[in-house]
Order: C-alpha cells, then structure tokens, then sequence
C-alpha cells in the first residue's frame, strides 16, 4: 500500500467519516483556510490513482467512496512508524512515547487493560 501525503490524508480522514460524498462536501468539513474546489479535486484523482478511492456518476457530478479501509491504513502506517523508527520494536515505541509523554503506571495499566480486553 502506498504512502499518502499529508494533503491527501485530511481527504481520506474526510471520505472514511462520510463514506460516500463529492468534492463540495469534503472542502465543507476540511478545516480552515479551506482549500480550492480544483486543488481538492486534483488530490482525489491523485487518490484514485493510488486505489484508495473510486467514484460513481451522479447527474453531471461524481460521488468518491474510499477501497480503502481506515483500520488497513492505519495498521500500514503504524508498522512502518515501528520499522523505521524502532528498529520493529513496539516495546521500544511504547518506552519512547510513554518517556516522551511522562506517562503514569497507572496511565500505561490502563492501555495494558484496553489491549487485554481486545485480544480473544
């Protein structure tokens, strides 16, 4: 799976809450300064080029949808945040964030409590 762009990130964040939309309706929930019509537009082809997205003709217009599941890009995103960073550690990133954020044991029981009621 490819690597988006932070521009084209914010769209997906967009397509992946509202599921099946136009281009007017992802430039209405982006935040401000928003963006030109054209610019959004450029970036969802360059998505569909990618095989993230994929639309259907409505009237004279487009409905985009996203091919790619939120969870199936964020599970990329964060093995290669542990690859390239932690050498494949997830103990090494937890050690790093929980340093970095002077995170509580209590803090790090509850994550530990979350993970446990995930797992079968």
């Amino acid at each position: 799976m490819k690597q988006l762009t932070k521009a084209e990130e914010e769209v997906m964040i967009v397509l992946w809450e509202l599921q099946k939309c136009n281009v007017a309706s992802i430039i209405e929930k982006l935040p401000e300064p928003k963006p030109a019509y054209n610019t959004v537009s450029t970036i969802v082809r360059i998505l569909e080029s990618k095989g993230f997205v994929d639309h259907e003709q409505l009237g004279k217009g487009y409905l985009y949808f996203p091919l790619v599941m939120k969870s199936d890009y964020s599970n990329q995103s964060i093995n290669k945040l542990v690859d390239g960073y932690f050498q494949g550690s997830f103990k090494s990133m937890v050690s790093f964030f929980m340093k970095k954020n002077d995170m509580s044991l209590s803090e790090l029981e509850s994550v530990l409590n979350e993970i446990k009621k995930e797992k079968p």
